[in-house]
């Protein structure tokens, strides 16, 4: 059974913190900082996994492709005596550009994954350096 206070896994860690009075530690900004955090690494986690969820249906995909392909070329083969026709020499050509295509696709889908992520991190470190500069700020006033 959860708890009232599950949905803020970082309650009961402020609240011990918060006993020892520290001066010039504000314990709830502290808090949300470190909140904000782990955000940030689920947003991008989740990024990352919707990504590799795609790369491997795209794989699946032309893994199908291809293999369906290659059957049709074999049974061209099998059909003319083993002698490859120029139509099978044909398709053996578009299969490999194809297949480079499709390789071109996974590299750049993955890129954009990668560029999500790291985009949802470097918004974050942005973010710690902003408020680490508003906390300095506020401590010279």
């Amino acid at each position: 059974m959860l708890r009232p206070d599950a949905a803020n896994p970082f309650g009961d860690f402020t609240k011990m913190l918060e006993q020892f009075k520290l001066p010039g530690f504000d314990v709830p900004a502290i808090m949300e900082a470190r909140r904000k955090d782990v955000e940030a690494l689920v947003t991008a986690n989740q990024a990352a996994f919707s990504g590799m969820q795609s790369l491997a249906q795209k794989q699946a995909d032309m893994l199908r492709t291809t293999l369906t392909e290659l059957q049709t070329l074999a049974g061209q083969l099998t059909t003319s005596g083993g002698t490859p026709s120029p139509q099978a020499a044909e398709l053996v050509q578009q299969t490999l550009h194809k297949a480079l295509a499709d390789m071109q696709q996974l590299a750049q889908a993955a890129y954009q994954t990668q560029a999500e992520s790291y985009a949802v991190i470097a918004k974050r470190v942005e973010e710690n350096v902003q408020e680490l500069k508003t906390l300095l700020q506020q401590k010279k006033v």
